[in-house]
C-alpha cells in the first residue's frame, strides 16, 4: 500500500497526486510540491489515502513542505505580478500586430518560468514576441495556444442556466459531448440553445446521458403496439424523466392520447439472441411436450445426444404442440453433425 494526497493548483483544475512523505498534510492545507514546471503552490483537496501499489503508474514526487506565511505572501506577490505581466504582453502583441488573443498568465512559484496562454484562429509566429518578453522579464518565457473551451474555463462566466459555468466552478476534465446526446434528451437542436459560452455543446448534456440511455432501454419505441389499462394502442411519445409513455388509444371512431406510467405498459419485448452453442433439441417424458433444451451433439455409435444438466440448459424455442412433429433444425447445424459423424466413422 502507498500513501497519496490530491493537490489542485487552480480553481476547478485537475487533481494531481503526490507522495506525502513524512508530512501528511490535511485537506485544505497549502503545500509546495515539485512538478515538471518546477516548484508549485497548491492546495490539498483530498487528504492522505492508502492505495494499492499497482494503481500508481510511476513513482510519485514527494510534497516538499507545508506552506508557511512567507510562502503564502510569495504566492500573493506572484498573482500581482501576473496581472502586470498580462498588460505588458498585451501591449507587445499590439506592437507586433499578431492575430492572437491573450487569455491568461501564470508564473511558477520559484519564478523560473512565465507561461502566457492565448487563442488564435490558426498558427501564429510569435518568435519575435518571445524575444521581447524575455528581454523585459529576464526569465524563461513560454507561450501556449489553447482552445475555446479552455479559454472559458480560465475566464469563467455565467452559463445559459444563470449559474457559473461548470468548467470554471467544479468540472476538472472535459468530457466528450455529441449532438446525439441532445437528440436522445429530446432537446431543441438550435445551436444557440444547446451551446455554452465557449460556443461548443454544453458540458451538462453529459450529466444525464447515462440515465437517458438506461431508461430508454426499458421503454418501448415510438410507434410500438402496446397494451394499456384502457386498451391497445401505439406509442406516440416518451417522457424519460417522468418515465411515462403517451399512447394513442382507439376509442371507437376516434383516438385518444393518454400518458401512462411505464409500469402499466405491456408490450412484446425483443428476445435476446440465444447463445451460439449447438442444436435445439426437444426433451419429452411421455406426459406431453415440455420446454426445449439445448444439447451439445455427442459423437458415439448412436446418433442420440447426451443430455446436459438443467443448470447448463438455457431456454430455447418452444416445442410444437404435436409431440410427434420434429423440431425444425437449421441446415448449418445438420451439416456440422453430419461432418462430425463421418469423422468418427473414419476413425
Amino acid at each position: 500500500m502507498a500513501a497519496i494526497v490530491g493537490v489542485r493548483f487552480k480553481n476547478a483544475g485537475k487533481l494531481y497526486y503526490f507522495d506525502p512523505g513524512k508530512l501528511w498534510p490535511a485537506a485544505g492545507d497549502y503545500v509546495i510540491v515539485e512538478t515538471a514546471r518546477g516548484l508549485e503552490y497548491g492546495q490539498v483537496i483530498t487528504g492522505v489515502r492508502q492505495v494499492e501499489d499497482e494503481l500508481i503508474a510511476s513513482p510519485l514526487k514527494q510534497v516538499t513542505r507545508i506552506c508557511n506565511e512567507d510562502d503564502a505572501r510569495h504566492a500573493r506577490e506572484n498573482e500581482k505580478f501576473e496581472k502586470e505581466a498580462y498588460g505588458v504582453c498585451q501591449h507587445k502583441i499590439e506592437e507586433h500586430k499578431l492575430d492572437m488573443k491573450l487569455v491568461g498568465v501564470e508564473q511558477t512559484f520559484d519564478n523560473t518560468k512565465i507561461l502566457f496562454y492565448f487563442t488564435a484562429n490558426g498558427r501564429v509566429d510569435f518568435r519575435s514576441l518571445v524575444k521581447d518578453l524575455a528581454s523585459v522579464f529576464h526569465t524563461r518565457i513560454e507561450l501556449r495556444q489553447i482552445g475555446v473551451r479552455d479559454e472559458a474555463k480560465m475566464l469563467g462566466g455565467l452559463g445559459p442556466c444563470g449559474r457559473p459555468i461548470c468548467c470554471g466552478s467544479f468540472l476538472g476534465d472535459f468530457q466528450p459531448v455529441s449532438i446525439k446526446m441532445a437528440k436522445e434528451q429530446n432537446l431543441s437542436l438550435n445551436p444557440t440553445k444547446i451551446s455554452g459560452v465557449c460556443g461548443r455543446l454544453m458540458c451538462c448534456l453529459k450529466f444525464e446521458q447515462d440515465h437517458y440511455e438506461a431508461t430508454r432501454k426499458r421503454m418501448p419505441k415510438l410507434g410500438k403496439e402496446v397494451e394499456t389499462p384502457d386498451g391497445f394502442g401505439s406509442v406516440a411519445d416518451l417522457n424519460v424523466l417522468k418515465e411515462t409513455v403517451t399512447v394513442r388509444v382507439s376509442k371507437g371512431d376516434s383516438y385518444e392520447y393518454k400518458a401512462f406510467p411505464l409500469e402499466e405498459i405491456k408490450w412484446a419485448r425483443p428476445q435476446q439472441p440465444a447463445p451460439d452453442r449447438t442444436h435445439d433439441a426437444r426433451i419429452q417424458d411421455g406426459k406431453g411436450p415440455k420446454r426445449t433444451r439445448v444439447n451439445r451433439p455427442s459423437i458415439s455409435s448412436d446418433t442420440e445426444a447426451s443430455p446436459e444438466t438443467d443448470d447448463e440448459l438455457p431456454l430455447a424455442q418452444e416445442a410444437p404442440e404435436d409431440p410427434m412433429e420434429p423440431v425444425e433444425q437449421d441446415n448449418d447445424w445438420r451439416k456440422a453433425v453430419e461432418d462430425a459423424l463421418n469423422a468418427a466413422e473414419k476413425k
